[in-house]
């Protein structure tokens, strides 16, 4: 399977903190021409980096707001580094080679 992580600058500074959404797209194989959004890249509030939001639902459960992750690992929950450091070496590469829009 092929993939390509998509970056999505966020030029407006709303809301505060938010650097980017990203899209993963599955370039061949089963899920060829499919792509998984929710993703998003955020500075970290103590000031020490960035991290990654997976796409999730937000549900409410007795009154309290959960959110239910929709990607998730099957037998590791380490599984999900391989896809947060994904998403931001595709971020950090396009931070040093960005992409310029044509109109």
């Amino acid at each position: 399977m092929n993939i390509e992580v998509k970056i999505l600058r966020n030029e407006q500074g709303k809301p505060a903190g938010k650097l980017a959404d990203a899209e993963i797209h599955f370039i061949d194989g089963e899920l060829a021409g499919l792509k998984l959004v929710g993703f998003s890249i955020w500075e970290r509030r103590d000031g020490n980096g960035i991290s990654v939001t997976f796409p999730a639902r937000q549900f409410f459960f007795h009154g309290d707001k959960r959110n239910f992750a929709l990607l998730r690992g099957i037998t590791n929950p380490n599984a999900q580094n391989r896809a947060r450091d994904l998403v931001l070496r595709a971020y950090e590469q396009q931070a040093h080679n960005p992409v310029s829009a044509v109109s």
